[in-house]
């Protein structure tokens, strides 16, 4: 039992659910059963036929307890409820009651097609369609046409009713089911796609660690070579090796923080240095080479940035050319990269459409491209920002902080510089 003030499990509802199911049964039948005692002997019109009082009320007896079970065991309830009546008419006469007879078959029978499985509703419209040809043929009261019409008619209804109500509950199950099952595809792939993207990004960090490491070794030979003949070279080698490692510690720091039990990939073995900011020239040139008027523009005195920074850099850049080559039908894309003491700041806007219905979840971050690039930007204390222009086209926004320095919002200078570009307003 759930205690007071605590959320109730699945589990409990469920039982819950089961226990009120049973007291409605019960109830339904108890009052079933007493307005049709009070058929018998008070009695009503709707009492017809010749018959004895104790037979009849036993038939309503035994059907009332029959349909406390009605749920749990449908096509036994519907069995007890059709042949009773026509089994102790065989014995003795008994009245032809519409409360205390008819009605708890037509619950039964409306039972076995609302809570029956398999053959159950199709056995219990058997049994209905058997009693009913017994009453017309053995019982004379209930032989007249209209009468015919009337309980044909009601127990096809009550019938098509419970076995529509448990078609429409298998639709709704397997609707609930299929929306469950794509939310966790979804959302496993989500996951995969995630750590697939710490993946590359570790290898490309460790690149780039590997490269500051040959590099200290370098140094650290020249220094040894030179330390006796010319000191200020040894000292000069020495604080290269001091800032390199500095750097490479920052990187391994990094990657070890993000990438925990990620599986490992296989290793290319090559060692060179990552893409930085100084490869964007030539990555907009592939872009103009694939049709888009691209252009670059660079703000702010540039500094030397840690080299997994400017990958970083690089990536968000790489990544948003990408997604407007394939989904936003622009003409014209601008990238502008602005340096400032304290942070970093990219934007990348086209003047296309934006993403097509197809490719909502690119801009919406559920797609890779945009993982990666929060992937990316939060190692370093960054955030990522894309979405529709007010009058048109589509911008990525990236802010990376630099070491010390707090996450800044995207500054408004970005904007002043999109407005260039053909056909794009901030």
């Amino acid at each position: 039992m759930t205690p007071p003030g605590a959320t109730a499990t699945y589990r409990d509802r469920v039982t819950t659910t089961s226990r009120l199911s049973r007291v409605f049964d019960v109830l339904l039948a108890f009052g079933i059963t007493g307005v049709g005692l009070a058929e018998i002997w008070v009695p009503f019109e709707s009492r017809a036929g010749e018959g004895s009082v104790w037979p009849s009320t036993a038939v309503t007896l035994i059907l009332g307890v029959a349909l406390t079970q009605r749920r749990r065991h449908p096509l036994a309830t519907a069995v007890v409820a059709t042949i009773t009546w026509p089994v102790i008419q065989l014995f003795t006469p008994v009245y032809v009651l519409f409360f205390g007879e008819f009605v708890p078959m037509a619950v039964a029978l409306f039972s076995t097609a609302r809570h029956g499985s398999g053959r159950v509703p199709y056995l219990g419209a058997g049994l209905g369609a058997l009693t009913l040809l017994y009453f017309d043929i053995f019982v004379a009261t209930l032989q007249g046409p209209s009468e015919m019409i009337f309980h044909w008619g009601v127990f096809t209804i009550v019938w098509s009713f419970g076995y529509g109500l448990r078609r429409h509950e298998q639709r709704a199950e397997e609707s609930t089911r299929r929306a469950v099952e794509a939310e966790v595809a979804a959302a496993e792939q989500a996951m995969a796609a995630v750590l697939a993207e710490r993946t590359r990004i570790a290898r490309e960090l460790h690149d780039i660690v590997a490269h500051s490491v040959s590099t200290m070794v370098v140094q650290a030979g020249a220094a040894e070579q030179v330390v006796g003949e010319d000191p200020e070279l040894a000292r000069r080698a020495l604080a290269t090796i001091r800032a390199t490692g500095a750097d490479a510690l920052g990187e391994m720091r990094r990657v070890v923080a993000m990438l925990r039990d990620a599986e490992a990939e296989g290793e290319d073995g090559n060692l060179a240095p990552q893409p930085g900011l100084d490869g964007l020239p030539a990555l907009l040139a592939t872009t103009r080479a694939a049709g888009l008027d691209a252009t670059l523009e660079v703000r702010g005195a540039q500094q030397p940035l840690p080299p997994g920074l400017e990958l970083t850099g690089y990536r968000v850049v790489q990544e948003a050319l990408t997604n407007v080559r394939r989904h936003s039908g622009a003409r014209a894309v601008r990238v502008v990269v602005e340096h400032d003491p304290a942070e970093l700041r990219i934007a990348v806007s086209d003047d296309g459409a934006g993403p097509r219905p197809g490719h909502a979840r690119q801009t919406s971050g559920g797609g890779h491209g945009l993982v990666g690039m929060r992937e990316r930007v939060a190692m370093y204390g960054g955030r990522v920002e894309a979405g529709p222009r007010a009058r048109g086209g589509f911008v990525v926004r990236a802010v990376l902080p630099l070491e010390h320095a707090p996450v800044a919002s995207v500054a408004p200078s970005l904007d002043s510089g999109l407005d260039a570009v053909p056909g794009v307003t901030a």
